[in-house]
């Protein structure tokens, strides 16, 4: 008589690999996405005009398709890009050919300088997301360093570190004035 093979109960291994990858899953971090965190401005009601801006309110930042820069009509680097912008939006020695400012009082903080100056970010349709993201960082950070310096000198502490009240006062005289056109195709057929 032929002798049978024992046989493996293996009911419970599906439960286990299903438990091993419940695991994994859950302790892994699998992060791809990356993105820009901005809230954007309520859209226009339709019977609104457009507002009349000023050419020395205007900072121009174009990025062709070459990952090629241009602010203000000069070629110029990423890394030059947030001190410009800075200075830009501070104008701080209140020089004829940047930004006006409006005296504005703003609760917390008393009467301030308010810059009108907007900039504006337009970028060809071949440029690459990558230089796309570098500029938008080199602007939110030239931002970011003009609110924590405003809120040193007023408060004593980073914007970061600011109550409720207080980051209002600070985002009322420092907004973000980013204005961004649709990609098109610059410079050229």
């Amino acid at each position: 008589m032929a002798r049978k093979t024992p046989g493996l109960n293996t009911g419970s291994m599906s439960d286990i690999s299903f438990l091993l990858l419940a695991f994994f899953l859950m302790v892994s971090n699998i992060n791809t996405d990356m993105g820009i965190a901005r809230k954007l401005p309520p859209p226009l009601p339709e019977d609104a005009e457009a507002p009349d801006v000023r050419e020395r309110n205007i900072f121009v930042v174009l990025v062709n398709k070459d990952d090629r820069l241009l602010y203000n009509n000069e070629y110029g680097r990423i890394e030059d890009l947030k001190d410009r912008a800075k200075e830009f939006l501070g104008n701080p020695n209140n020089l004829p050919n940047l930004p006006e400012k409006v005296a504005t009082e703003i609760p917390l903080l008393g009467t301030v300088d308010v810059s009108k100056g907007v900039i504006s970010l337009r970028n060809d349709r071949g440029t690459s997301y990558d230089m796309y993201l570098q500029v938008q960082n080199e602007l939110t950070a030239a931002i970011k360093e003009m609110r924590d310096e405003m809120s040193t000198n007023h408060f004593g502490k980073k914007f970061a570190d600011l109550s409720e009240p207080q980051r209002e006062a600070i985002e009322t005289a420092i907004p973000v004035a980013i204005s961004e056109a649709e990609p098109t195709k610059i410079g050229g057929k």
